[in-house]
């Protein structure tokens, strides 16, 4: 990186189920507002809609440079699986898009800049890491759970991605007493049970009349028994994957964000009392489940980290 005096900025993208955004992010983990873009994505959407929301989004954010500072690369963050070394993607709730080369197509929007492209669950543990709940923290996974559940890993204070890019994918691990079936072709993977749209279904199941995770938690906060069993049911299957993550990697911390990681603080509280059960496994139990510090620009900093602290990504 330049010793220059001048701000130093990487272009963040993030790609995910919903939406594309994308943002300049200084090399203080700073996210500079008035750069900020996004367009919907969806999986109705087609390729080339997907294609021209992305560069849309990274178009609009360069023109955003500030007079005098220097763009020193672009992060590019997007859901899994990804494909590493061909720079592409197959996002599971994108299914238009199946090795879709990104990293090319973002690359082409800025010759002669570094571009680094890694699963959404890894950049969001190194914002953690870099300025958020896990600062300091050199054994770390970082979580997401929204639309789905995604995860990142850094062990020894390094991140670890796996020769694909896709270690880390805690949101298809497979949680023991549970049946429901995942797109993955897995049964019971945790991203369909304690994912904010399936736990929502699994609520209708039971008789809930709301369509979305803030209908739930408005629900929850006034002790509807449908809610409150539907929650209870997410915390503690998240519990059962952490507890397993745990055991595998002596975790030391784990920060969960996301927007369905809001529906009520009970959430973690459920999943803390199910690691709790491990009593034989003092190392497992011991590690601490708190929440994102990040709010939405989490997947932003954490794309921007893979330049700005690239010295961790491997």
């Amino acid at each position: 990186m330049s010793t220059s005096a001048a701000p130093q900025f990487v272009l963040a993208v993030d790609v995910g189920g919903t939406k594309v955004e994308s943002a300049l992010v200084d090399d203080h983990g700073r996210v500079l507002t008035s750069s900020r873009h996004r367009a919907a994505t969806g999986s109705s959407a087609s390729s080339e809609q997907l294609a021209v929301a992305v560069t849309n989004a990274v178009t609009q954010t360069r023109l955003s440079l500030p007079t005098g500072a220097a763009l020193v690369g672009v992060g590019i963050g997007c859901a899994g699986p990804i494909h590493l070394q061909q720079g592409a993607v197959s996002p599971l709730n994108l299914p238009v898009w199946r090795e879709y080369p990104l990293k090319d197509r973002v690359a082409a929007l800025v010759p002669d800049l570094p571009v680094r492209l890694r699963m959404d669950g890894l950049c969001i543990t190194l914002a953690e890491h870099w300025v958020g709940a896990g600062k300091g923290v050199d054994n770390l996974m970082g979580m997401i759970v929204s639309t789905g559940i995604g995860g990142g890993l850094i062990l020894g204070g390094v991140t670890v991605s796996g020769p694909t890019g896709n270690a880390g994918h805690i949101g298809h691990i497979e949680v023991g007493g549970f049946d429901d079936p995942c797109a993955c072709g897995g049964i019971g993977c945790i991203e369909a049970i304690a994912s904010g749209p399936k736990t929502v279904a699994w609520a209708q199941t039971q008789g809930f009349n709301g369509e979305s995770g803030e209908d739930l938690s408005a629900a929850y906060s006034t002790a509807d028994p449908i809610a409150i069993a539907a929650v209870t049911r997410s915390g503690r299957a998240l519990g059962h994957a952490i507890a397993s993550a745990a055991t595998l990697l002596d975790l030391d911390v784990v920060t969960i964000g996301g927007g369905f990681a809001n529906v009520t603080p009970d959430l973690l509280d459920f999943a803390r009392e199910t690691i709790a059960r491990r009593v034989q496994f003092a190392y497992a139990t011991r590690v601490r489940v708190v929440p994102s510090a990040l709010s939405g620009d989490g997947p932003l900093i954490g794309a921007a980290a893979l330049i700005h602290r690239a010295h961790l990504v491997p």
